[in-house]
């Protein structure tokens, strides 16, 4: 009996052992949420590491926050918070039945940026995300934000107009949209061949890691949003943009015309053009040595 206590005690005294022990650990993670809801049910993915300045990417049509993989370490081991926002319907995001659209973006990331208390900010845009920003900041007057930053951006119309003849025929835009609901896959598949200054430019490889990335969006999420593309012009808005704005741009651009950043420098007065003489739409990967340092740069300067 006496054995029987003792053993019982001892057993207990390691049971109690441990579980202080476990209460002594020093968390791993930085206590950085992964996911973050922005209206009841939908929850957006984030990516956010680092320390210090903080700067903010929104990704293009049809990928994820996930295509900035080649700026998070650089830009957090340069002493920076990096924060990359995957919009719903794309992604690892909530992918809701209901509108995609520039306001509804726009919204997202204002709560997104009010939970993160962000302050101050550098907010970069590519393609798609381009106009995304653009509209963030002129419909909150730049809040959280002191600089934005313009890659390869689908702006100020992405759309032939009147009196804008840089664009994409209309035309053209219907046949792409109508192949997002009956042709989905290889639409995306050819996405290989236009995204680089030429064919070839980037490795198999990084064309399927961008395939799968543009694979994960809700089909109808890429239709709307594409449609909202389509029908929207910024040109009104470029004059009320009061924060210095960096446009990065491919000189063999594809998708997005290299006069498209000529007529965002000239519609944004505290603008300047970063040329990309070896780059189509992806600079982000193309020159990504470049496109790293000089988006550093801008975040730093004065």
């Amino acid at each position: 009996m006496k054995k029987t206590v003792l053993s019982i005690g001892f057993l207990t005294a390691l049971f109690i052992q441990a579980a202080l022990g476990q209460g002594k650990r020093v968390p791993a993670s930085a206590d950085r949420k992964e996911f973050i809801e922005v209206e009841k049910n939908v929850k957006l993915h984030v990516t956010d590491m680092g320390e210090g300045q903080p700067i903010v990417l929104i990704h293009g049509w049809p990928l994820s926050d996930a295509m900035y993989e080649y700026q998070y370490q650089y830009l957090e081991q340069k002493g920076f918070r990096v924060i990359g926002i995957t919009l719903r319907g794309f992604g690892k995001s909530d992918k809701p039945y209901g509108r995609y659209d520039f306001d509804v973006f726009s919204d997202d990331i204002k709560v997104v940026l009010e939970k993160l208390r962000i302050q101050n900010a550098v907010l970069g845009g590519f393609s798609m995300g381009g106009a995304v920003v653009i509209h963030y900041v002129t419909k909150y007057n730049s809040a959280h934000i002191s600089k934005l930053a313009l890659f390869a951006a689908a702006a100020p119309s992405w759309k032939q107009r009147e009196g804008f003849p840089y664009g994409v025929p209309e035309a053209d835009l219907n046949a792409l949209i109508k192949n997002t609901t009956t042709n989905r896959q290889d639409l995306i598949a050819g996405f290989g061949a236009s995204f680089p200054a030429k064919e070839g430019a980037i490795s198999k490889n990084v064309e399927k890691w961008l395939e799968n990335i543009n694979l994960e969006a809700s089909p109808y999420a890429i239709t709307k949003s594409i449609t909202a593309l389509r029908d929207l012009d910024l040109r009104p808005e470029l004059s009320k943009i009061n924060i210095p704005v960096a446009i990065f741009h491919g000189v063999y651009d594809k998708l997005c015309n290299f006069e498209f950043a000529n007529q965002l420098n000239k519609g944004i007065k505290n603008s300047y053009i970063v040329r990309f003489e070896n780059s189509g739409h992806a600079l982000f990967f193309e020159e990504m040595d470049k496109f790293n340092t000089e988006l550093e740069k801008f975040a730093r300067s004065k």
